[in-house]
């Protein structure tokens, strides 16, 4: 019988160890996840509406309107992140046509995945443009807003044509969000 409850206990801490990992990773939401389609694959983008209202929602009003629709990346930088939206110049000069945000700082880390808004010198100058985290960068915390995180697709980030460090990242032709929409509203 001792042997027989070994075996139970076992098996119960090995099923407990597979489902912790699963437990932990974020749930689906579709009014706050955004469906991010590149060249390469589609990315699953989280929105963390908990951390920064404004900012999701904005991502989310811009996205069902098209904004984002052929917007190019035109700054990536290998082994820091991958900027993409605006869709007013397409350059990182551009926003649209609703007003800056207020900053939404909070104490979430930028790591691989993380979806962080772009912002000028001013922290409350964040409007429309976003980046998602190639790799860590403990710099960036709490000065810029965490909006959401890749839940799946980063394989499709890391395909991004990258621009040269001697240009600031800069993407002479780059790629282009093909499509954007939240899950919600998907076709």
């Amino acid at each position: 019988m001792t042997r027989l409850m070994g075996r139970f206990l076992a098996a119960a801490l090995l099923a407990l160890a597979f489902a912790l990992p699963a437990a932990a990773q974020p749930k689906s939401d579709p009014q706050n996840t955004l469906l991010l389609d590149t060249p390469y694959g589609r990315v699953v983008i989280l929105l963390r509406p908990d951390l920064a209202p404004k900012h999701a929602e904005r991502l989310k009003t811009l996205t069902r309107e098209g904004f984002y629709n052929n917007v190019p990346f035109h700054r990536v930088i290998d082994g820091f992140m991958a900027q993409t939206g605006d869709g007013q110049y397409g350059n990182g000069t551009g926003g649209s046509k609703y007003p800056n945000l207020p900053a939404e700082f909070s104490s979430t880390p930028f790591k691989r995945g993380v979806v962080g808004m772009a912002r000028s010198s001013s922290p409350n100058s964040a409007n429309s443009q976003f980046f998602i985290m190639l790799d860590e960068t403990p710099s960036l915390n709490g000065q810029y807003t965490v909006v959401g995180e890749v839940i799946s697709g980063m394989e499709f980030v890391d395909k991004i044509k990258k621009g040269s460090s001697a240009a600031n990242g800069v993407v002479p032709s780059p790629d282009r969000i093909v499509k954007m929409q939240v899950a919600a509203d998907a076709k």
